[in-house]
């Protein structure tokens, strides 16, 4: 092969062979002209905000759908889970005093919200107090903790029969079992706000010349009080498990009562419909302490 010959074969290839320093300047304009892909704008929220009425509705009616469908295909005994209708009729017939005693549900309601929310405020005034005195004085820490502690864990059960023998039959005993299951959820919240106040903002109150009291009243409570407001849903949802408890004891009226004899009567769309009552009658009242909560404390969440 002659210097013609592959001189010409060599050439095409130069040719078309791109130079290594213009390869990137190609890459980038590449780069430049496509499109880009727009990044999903991020949530710096805290998790989990948001309304939920709609996903709790979609819930309710779930469950509802579902209890229907079970007992109208007979998947469960009347005896043991009435249909909707029936419990429905259990409520219709209540309202108008066909139950254990020819009460009515209204009286009944009545009853038994007086007693919770008897018990509920008397915990309030001597609970919070006490709680708070308990984050605040290592003296009073040390003498209520062990009797809290210790009763805290014990079922309401347990000390009915003690409660029955020392105040006997009447409203007090039904109330005062009632305010011991509210008060200890109700303390301990109060002193773990006072624990979670910050050490600078005490100091800098007392930098400023504020004595104890002022400290307290100005610095502890405040900071204290989501904490404390926390501790009063708990207390009352404390107190509206223990009111079948309560009202045991020798109780002629009341939720409670007209539930257990239910049960003895195996009317279990009443047990139904007074579970069902009791959930709404507490629900409300939590919907009522969470808009208190947003007016009392309305910087909670947003620090």
């Amino acid at each position: 092969m002659n210097s013609t010959t592959a001189t010409a074969v060599t050439k095409p290839a130069q040719e078309t062979t791109m130079p290594p320093t213009t390869r990137p300047a190609a890459t980038a304009s590449a780069q430049a002209t496509a499109p880009r892909r727009r990044r999903r704008p991020r949530n710096y929220g805290a998790p989990g905000q948001g309304s939920t009425w709609l996903i709790s509705t979609l819930t309710l009616v779930a469950l509802l759908l579902l209890w229907w469908i079970a007992t109208g295909l007979h998947w469960i005994k009347p005896l043991f889970l009435p249909t909707p209708q029936a419990t429905l009729d259990a409520l219709m017939g209540a309202l108008h005093g066909q139950t254990q005693g020819d009460t009515p549900l209204a009286q009944h309601v009545l009853i038994s919200l007086s007693r919770v929310m008897a018990a509920f405020l008397l915990a309030v005034v001597t609970a919070v107090p006490v709680g708070l005195a308990m984050g605040t004085s290592r003296l009073v820490r040390g003498i209520a903790d062990p009797i809290i502690e210790f009763y805290r864990p014990l079922p309401p059960l347990a000390y009915l029969p003690l409660i029955v023998i020392w105040l006997g039959i009447d409203e007090s005993a039904k109330v005062t079992l009632i305010y011991l299951a509210c008060f200890a959820p109700l303390a301990m919240a109060s002193k773990a706000g006072v624990r979670s106040v910050a050490i600078e903002q005490i100091n800098a109150a007392r930098s400023l010349g504020a004595s104890n009291w002022q400290v307290i009243r100005m610095v502890v409570f405040p900071a204290a009080l989501p904490e404390i407001l926390t501790g009063m849903r708990i207390a009352v949802g404390f107190g509206w498990t223990t009111l079948v408890a309560a009202e045991m004891v020798a109780a002629t009226a009341g939720i409670g009562q007209m539930v257990l004899n239910a049960s003895n009567f195996l009317r279990t769309d009443i047990v139904i419909m007074g579970i069902i009552v009791i959930g709404v009658l507490a629900y409300l009242i939590d919907l009522l302490m969470r808009k208190m909560e947003e007016k009392l404390i309305p910087w909670k969440g947003k620090m």
